[in-house]
């Protein structure tokens, strides 16, 4: 199947029988220098949160030594589309839109709460201040200065809010990695980036300009409002949060993809990855650093 740029993904049939094939590329897992866990791990997440409520596909296999066709595992097949620009715009998810955001932050309440001692062992432990380390020294080793990067970095250390308790974060909760059918979210995927670290940083990664596909009124991926969100979240998480608790972590999301679209540009540019994709995506630093100034006005008006 289309779509991902890490992993394999195959959709099998048989008879009355359909599943999903989530496998390493070839078969073979390769050293990252990122921080995703493997998909032996992966597949224990989703099993961990499906136990307390989270909608995801059903783990059915997780592949061994001897199914002989590499890592990864088998899991249920759900309907739902995945694609932002007709979820954010066909009249066909004009009632999910109205839905989402609510069941958003049903969704990451249910998540946070998944028992860290059920975690696959392998999760890294990533708050804030150690994100920013991270991402500056990614920054620095390109030697392609840029000021509003730099103006960012040293604005989200000197306005750093104080940690929340850890829980699990799933990393990547956004559009493209959440199915949703008519009636709203059905599934989430893609669970390679989940860490443990503050509940702030999923809510405000669906915050992130570059998620809102054009739909920049909308704050909550493009479809919903924060509000909406953070009732959802806040009833069942016990919190309360308020909307200027995401506002740190959505400039730091924002500087984030920004520093990921450099490493993107750089593996087209050296030819290590010389496809379009990476070429399109990494033309997207500039996008985020009109974001970044966005916030950084409206931090100080």
């Amino acid at each position: 199947m289309s779509g991902g740029a890490s992993q394999e993904t195959w959709a099998l049939s048989g008879g009355e029988h359909a599943a999903i094939l989530r496998r390493a590329p070839g078969g073979t897992s390769k050293a990252r220098s990122s921080a995703a866990i493997g998909l032996p791990a992966e597949a224990k997440l989703i099993s961990a949160a499906e136990q307390v409520g989270v909608p995801v596909p059903r783990v059915l296999h997780v592949l061994g030594e001897d199914d002989e066709i590499g890592d990864g595992f088998l899991m249920s097949l759900v309907q739902g589309e995945t694609i932002a620009r007709p979820i954010l715009r066909n009249e066909e998810f004009a009632n999910a839109r109205g839905n989402l955001a609510g069941q958003c932050g049903s969704a990451l309440a249910d998540i946070h709460k998944i028992p860290l001692d059920t975690a696959p062992r392998e999760l890294q432990s990533s708050d804030g201040l150690a994100q920013i380390a991270q991402y500056e020294e990614i920054y620095c080793s390109f030697e392609a200065p840029r000021p509003v990067f730099e103006l960012a970095l040293q604005w989200l250390k000197g306005h750093a809010p104080a940690a929340m308790g850890p829980v699990l974060v799933h990393g990547d909760f956004r559009l493209g990695n959440l199915m949703i059918d008519e009636t709203g979210l059905v599934a989430v995927l893609d669970w390679e980036l989940a860490h443990v670290g503050d509940p702030r940083e999923d809510i405000a990664w669906l915050c992130v300009n570059s998620w809102r596909f054009g739909q920049t009124e909308n704050r909550v991926g493009g479809f919903g409002h924060l509000d909406d969100l953070l009732d959802a979240y806040n009833e069942k998480a016990g919190t309360e949060i308020v909307p200027r608790d995401i506002d740190w972590w959505e400039m730091l999301g924002s500087l984030k993809w920004g520093i990921m679209c450099m490493i993107m540009y750089e593996a087209f540019r050296s030819g290590a990855d010389a496809s379009v994709e990476r070429a399109a995506i990494g033309r997207r630093v500039s996008e985020t650093e009109i974001d970044l100034i966005n916030l950084l006005e409206a931090a100080h008006a």
